[in-house]
């Protein structure tokens, strides 16, 4: 309650003399369906089957008044899905108010928040915590509340994040893929701080175009979004369990455009009270423009991450290369694949995706994803995932 009630006196101090005007009102949204075929049988118990059907749901409905100044966004998400009862679930991704003034935004509620610049992996990007049983990708996050007030001035954006409380990463079930070998257990969840998910985190960004350079710096601190996990028993049984410890963070991602390369890089420092480290994600990527003198461009893509606890760290790339290829086809159907390879260094393992999409008409696009995943031994933490290769096709209807 006392989260709705922050949120709510935030929200409605600006708002309510705009109550009279004229609203306009939008409802939006799309269907998906979902089918994803497994290479082999899962490496683990009721992993037994080769496929699997989910259809979600997300509209999106949104109020505006006040002269564009203020507005109202509102969209839910549901999904249903064949096997997985954790994959089941539904969540707000955003329900928010915004106020737009000539130097200032002021925007409240549950809201998504994207920082970064790098492909393969985003360390700076630590607002929203992942909904991990939509799949590997960092993209698919949940809704944080939050209150953020943005700053125009001349030398650059201000934001200030007030976050009134945590949400926990999802997992999927015994019947999900893609798991670890132990399911996580959200009754036994813990946390460092005695507030729980109820502590108010905080967070501030900086971020300014300079030329050929577009540069961002934030400071977090609040809650790790990633959890640490140990194996416990519970009726009997090993499970594991997830605890969430305070951590303060700063951090910097910067983006060069050079003719035809972006250099990119993010680095961040993080302290907690069992360790400090820090990790870099550096990278670049070239364009070839007009391939064969059409309409395509091609882009090729290197990048390298470190982590400084090595294979301690609990990051995607610790000591990992990581190379892509990306082509846009420019055209109306807004055709585009793009693919990559990410190889560990430590552990001589290696994984591989891409994924393909062109949209049909003006209501419908289809998605093609494919990945594989090749450990370098079973000491590798990535190995969980050898029988896990796919491909998956998700047909979007939009309305």
């Amino acid at each position: 309650m006392n989260k709705i009630a922050l949120l709510a006196i935030g929200g409605g101090l600006l708002a309510q003399p705009a109550i009279a005007d004229e609203i306009f009102f939008e409802a939006s949204g799309k269907l998906s369906t979902e089918v994803t075929m497994y290479a082999s049988e899962g490496a683990f118990s009721q992993q037994d089957y080769r496929s699997n059907l989910s259809v979600a749901l997300t509209p999106e409905f949104f109020w505006e008044w006040n002269d564009g100044q203020d507005s109202v966004t509102f969209q839910p998400f549901l999904r249903k899905d064949q096997r997985d009862a954790q994959r089941t679930h539904a969540d707000i991704r955003e329900l928010s108010w915004v106020h737009l003034s000539d130097n200032w935004e002021l925007r409240s509620g549950y809201r998504k928040v994207f920082w970064g610049v790098t492909e393969f992996q985003n360390l700076v990007d630590v607002i929203n915590q992942k909904d991990s049983v939509e799949g590997l990708d960092s993209s698919n996050k949940l809704g944080q509340p939050m209150i953020n007030l943005s700053l125009v001035k001349d030398w650059g954006i201000i934001d200030f994040y007030v976050l009134p409380g945590f949400r926990e990463q999802t997992y999927s079930s015994a019947d999900g893929r893609l798991r670890a070998g132990l399911t996580v257990h959200d009754s036994l969840t813990s946390y460092e701080s005695s507030r729980k998910e109820d502590h108010i985190d905080l967070a501030a960004r900086w971020s300014h175009s300079i030329d050929v350079y577009d540069i961002g710096a934030h400071w977090f601190k609040g809650t790790d979004r990633s959890a640490q996990y140990q194996v416990v028993t519970l009726n009997g049984s090993p499970v594991l369990k997830a605890h969430y410890q305070q951590i303060e963070q700063v951090g910097v991602d910067i983006q060069a455009t050079i003719d035809s390369w972006l250099y990119k890089g993010e680095v961040i420092y993080q302290d907690n009270d069992s360790e400090n480290f820090w990790a870099a994600q550096l990278g670049a990527e070239y364009t070839l423009y007009g391939i064969q003198e059409s309409n395509t461009d091609l882009g090729i893509l290197l990048e390298y991450g470190y982590d400084q606890r090595g294979t301690d760290a609990s990051a995607n790339m610790q000591n990992d290369i990581g190379f892509g290829a990306r082509l846009a086809f420019n055209d109306t159907q807004s055709s585009s694949v793009l693919a990559g390879v990410i190889h560990d260094l430590d552990y001589h393992g290696t994984s591989f995706s891409i994924e393909a999409e062109r949209r049909f008409g003006d209501n419908w696009k289809a998605t093609l994803e494919g990945k594989a995943f090749s450990s370098g031994s079973s000491n590798d933490p990535a190995s969980i995932f050898d029988k896990d290769d796919y491909i998956k096709l998700t047909l979007d209807r939009y309305f």
